[in-house]
């Protein structure tokens, strides 16, 4: 029987380990440990605090006071607000759905051609049957979480190198109260790192093309 061959990284900094068979995800891997390596982080504040800072400016003479009437000091205005990533939603998170338990994986890869959309949720489509708050279906159209599997180990958030997911709760549900969403599924680069990663193995990626 052939054995797949495993590539490996060596953190520099705290000497961790990483092994993967796909080079792709293990250099997403390796990304996201960069940017959490504890000890590669107090290296880099250890240096800034070595760099001298610049000697104060000498202070200015003081002005004399003026007599003429201080102009009117311009209100701050407010900073815009961030955009919304949001879209249209028909998904309710809440309902009489109480009577469901947990379900095994994998996801259903062809989950597409026997189910139809029920609705979306801040523009992500979801695919029912949907019948919260037991029951919440697969959501995505290119990065798929098939929610009803997904027990939020959080492998998939930390794998992913663009920031794809983030957690939504889900309160009620028998396999977890919280989810991996795909809410900047648009931003998604097709590494497959988090599907490879996930170990109910509820997440399927549709490859551009």
């Amino acid at each position: 029987m052939s054995t797949t061959a495993l590539s490996e990284y060596v953190c520099e900094d705290c000497g961790t380990l990483l092994r993967h068979s796909n080079p792709n995800t293990l250099e997403s891997m390796r990304d996201v440990h960069n940017q959490l390596c504890v000890v590669k982080r107090q290296k880099t504040a250890a240096a800034a605090a070595t760099v001298p800072k610049p000697a104060p400016a000498a202070a200015a003479p003081r002005a004399a006071p003026s007599t003429a009437p201080a102009a009117a000091t311009p209100a701050m205005e407010a900073p815009p607000a961030p955009p919304s990533a949001g879209g249209s939603t028909t998904i309710s998170l809440s309902g009489t759905g109480t009577s469901y338990g947990k379900v095994e994986g994998p996801i259903d890869a062809k989950f597409k051609e026997s189910r139809k959309m029920a609705g979306t949720y801040e523009g992500i489509k979801v695919w029912g049957p949907v019948d919260a708050p037991g029951q919440l279906g697969i959501w995505g159209d290119s990065v798929c979480v098939d929610f009803d599997i997904c027990v939020a180990d959080g492998a998939c958030i930390e794998a992913c190198p663009v920031n794809v997911y983030e957690w939504l709760q889900t309160p009620g549900h028998p396999a977890s109260e919280k989810k991996a969403f795909m809410i900047r599924e648009k931003d998604c680069i097709f590494c497959i790192a988090c599907e490879n990663v996930c170990p109910p193995q509820a997440v399927k990626i549709f490859t551009k093309g």
